[in-house]
This record gives C-alpha cells, sequence and structure tokens, in this order.
C-alpha cells in the first residue's frame, strides 16, 4: 500500500488533537482522528514509511502482503583483517543454504528450522496457514527476491556484522491477500464507500476482525523465525569458511512491516507500521540501505510526533522497469567494486541509484533514531 494511498485516509495530527476527536468520536467503526501520517519525516521527500493508527477497527493493507517483512543483523567477534579467504566463497556457500528467490524453499525442514516450525504450529492462526499455504514448513529459511538480502558488512570499527532483509514469504502473502479481500467485501456489505479499496477495514468484535488478527500475528512469528532460521545458517556459512564458531556479540531483529497494540497520546489503538520500525526510546533497530549503498544500527529516540516510528529504509526513484532501461551492468559493476555479490544484470533493478539516497533518509530521521553503528558491504547475496 503506497504512501499517497494511505494519505488519503490520513490526517495530521496537530495542537487542535482534541477538538479533532470531539468532531468524529461519533463516527462508526473507523475514528479518522486516529488514522493518521504523524509526522514530517515520514512519507516525504526521500524517507519512506507509513504509521496508521486505528482505534475499533484495522487496516488489512496498511500491513501490505509482505506481513513481517523486517531485518536482522547479528555483530560477531571477528575484524575484517581476520577474513582471509576468498570472500567469493563465502558468498557461494551462503547462496548454497539459503534458498534464494521467489518460489524457491527448502527441500526439507532442517534440524535447526524443527524448533520454530513447532512453535508456529502452537500458534493460533495456524489453521488458516495450513489451509491457504500447506508448504509453508519449507519456506521457513528462505529469502525471496526484490530488495530481500543477505549480507556481510564492516561497521566503523571494522567489526563483521551478518546483516539480513526478508519477511513471511509466500505464506504471509497468501494470508495478507485473503484478508485484504474480506475487508473489501464487509465494507461492500455495509455500503461503505472508499476513495481507495485499499482503505478497506475490519470492525473490531466482528469475527473476521479476530480472524484477522490470528492469521497477521502468526505471519508476523514467522517472519521473524524464518529470519533466525536464515541467520543462523548464515552464522554456520561464517563458522566453518572461519574454523572457528562465531560468537554473537550484538543481536537485532525487528519488523517495519506489521501491527501492535500500543499507546499513544494516553489512547490505546491498532498501530499500523509499513515500510517503519518501532523507534520508541532505546529501542534497537535496523535501517538499510540500498544493495551497494551503507546501512545503520539505530537506537529510537521515543519521538511522541512520529508515534515513537522511524522510516526503515530508501524508497525508490525508479520503478523496475524503469531501472532497467536507465542502468547498464557497466554502472552497477561499478557501484558494486570491492563487493562478492552475484554479478548478474537480473539485479539492474536493484541498483543503488534506483532508491533515493540512505543518507538524506537518515537526515531526516536525526530526530527519531540515533546511528549506533555504520556498517558498509562487503559480501551481498540476494534472489533474483
Amino acid at each position: 500500500m503506497s504512501t499517497t494511498r494511505l494519505a488519503n485516509f490520513a490526517s495530521i495530527l496537530e495542537d487542535d488533537t482534541r477538538a479533532q476527536a470531539e468532531r468524529t468520536a461519533s463516527m462508526p467503526f473507523v475514528r479518522p482522528h486516529l488514522a493518521l501520517m504523524p509526522d514530517a519525516h515520514l512519507g516525504k521527500g526521500a524517507t519512506v514509511g507509513s504509521v496508521i493508527p486505528t482505534d475499533g477497527a484495522i487496516i488489512p493493507a496498511a500491513v501490505g502482503v509482505d506481513i513481517g517483512c523486517g531485518m536482522m543483523a547479528v555483530r560477531t567477534q571477528f575484524r575484517r583483517a581476520d577474513l582471509t579467504g576468498d570472500l567469493t566463497d563465502l558468498h557461494a556457500a551462503i547462496s548454497a543454504a539459503v534458498p534464494l528467490s521467489a518460489g524457491h524453499y527448502n527441500t526439507d525442514v532442517a534440524a535447526t528450522a524443527q524448533p520454530r516450525v513447532a512453535q508456529l504450529e502452537a500458534l493460533d492462526g495456524i489453521d488458516q496457514a495450513d489451509a491457504i499455504a500447506p508448504a509453508w514448513r519449507l519456506q521457513l529459511g528462505s529469502l525471496g527476491s526484490g530488495n530481500h538480502f543477505i549480507e556481510v558488512s564492516l561497521d566503523e570499527d571494522d567489526a563483521v556484522w551478518l546483516f539480513l532483509h526478508s519477511g513471511s514469504r509466500g505464506v504471509g502473502n497468501k494470508l495478507a491477500q485473503k484478508h485484504i479481500k474480506i475487508a473489501q467485501q464487509q465494507c461492500a456489505k455495509r455500503w461503505i464507500r472508499l476513495t481507495d479499496p485499499d482503505l478497506a477495514y475490519l470492525v473490531e468484535g466482528d469475527r473476521e476482525f479476530w480472524s484477522y488478527i490470528g492469521a497477521l500475528r502468526w505471519a508476523q512469528r514467522f517472519a521473524l523465525l524464518n529470519r533466525e532460521e536464515m541467520m543462523q545458517r548464515v552464522v554456520d556459512c561464517l563458522s566453518a569458511w572461519q574454523g572457528e564458531p562465531v560468537q554473537r556479540l550484538e543481536e537485532v531483529n525487528c519488523h517495519h512491516n506489521y501491527t501492535e497494540r500500543e499507546t499513544h497520546f494516553g489512547r490505546e489503538v491498532w498501530l499500523s507500521r509499513k515500510g517503519a520500525i518501532d523507534a520508541h526510546e532505546g529501542v534497537p533497530g535496523l535501517i538499510p540501505g540500498s544493495m551497494g549503498d551503507l546501512s545503520y544500527v539505530v537506537r529510537g529516540k521515543g519521538h511522541v510526533g512520529s508515534l515513537c516510528s522511524s522510516p526503515h529504509g530508501a524508497g525508490r526513484n525508479f520503478s523496475r522497469s524503469a531501472a532497467r532501461k536507465r542502468f547498464t551492468r557497466a554502472d552497477l559493476d561499478e557501484r558494486m567494486a570491492g563487493i562478492a555479490w552475484g554479478n548478474s544484470s537480473a539485479f539492474l533493478d536493484e541498483h543503488p541509484e534506483a532508491y533515493k539516497p540512505i543518507d538524506v533518509v537518515m537526515q531526516d530521521a536525526k530526530d527519531l533514531v540515533e546511528v549506533v553503528h555504520t556498517l558498509r558491504q562487503i559480501v551481498n547475496v540476494k534472489g533474483d
């Protein structure tokens, strides 16, 4: 769901919050005064991110089809000087250990994945997952394609980090599409006209609402465990490549497409973040740059005007089709110099300049988060 579409439903929270609440408190189902684009740092200029609080209802498309998409990073004990082997071999090992690209899954449930599968089988929402995507167990521990990635990076002290970005894969996509359609049907049944079908919502208390909450929470947990499973495999690859077990000295795992129950301005709401991370005071987060660009480990500042949220990265400057027409393989090779990557024209649509500059995003977000570590890639693994 685009920021522009969400803006059709949103209103900026200003000094007249109380008066606005009084004007709209009697409106049924959704109270638009609680559905807002809260801060100029989100959804304008080079930044991306939508933060939508709702009271008494929830908008499935506000999270989108990749429920729970997010990032995970681990700081290891190694320094750049410790990595004496050929990084292309490490790239190949990671590519073999984690299924890449859309539709590529595991052939069986790995031993490391079995406890995670058991967690998911015990959660509310499992019946929906089994019904809509019976192969979800084989999807756990797979990357996907597009802007999803696995990287080996160095921080400002040359410490080696493992960093990845992925979500709830095909099962999350199917669950989301199912409930977005149900929300649209529910609004149509109530004769509710919407400026955009993606604004369709489910009413709290209805059976359809709680069915979506069950699917949403299940998919969010799948996404988090999916990242954990992939990270375990990447850790194992680096351990084998170095001939020494990886020590996890620091670890962050966060969503940027999700909904949680939170309290803001003294009111408990359903808060949906899409392309935005939790930036409550002291909360660690991750803001990745594009392929070949910098990424950041951050800590939230608890900015109340942004509903304690921050952008998760940079939006696109050019569509995928436009990027393929605009950039050449020579451009991409030059930008990826010094990084072990897939060396394929399949990644032209992920060219760094197809995205907005991450340094501008970080400057815009300076009131929302503080930078703890700055990461630069030395290995980049992607699915085509």
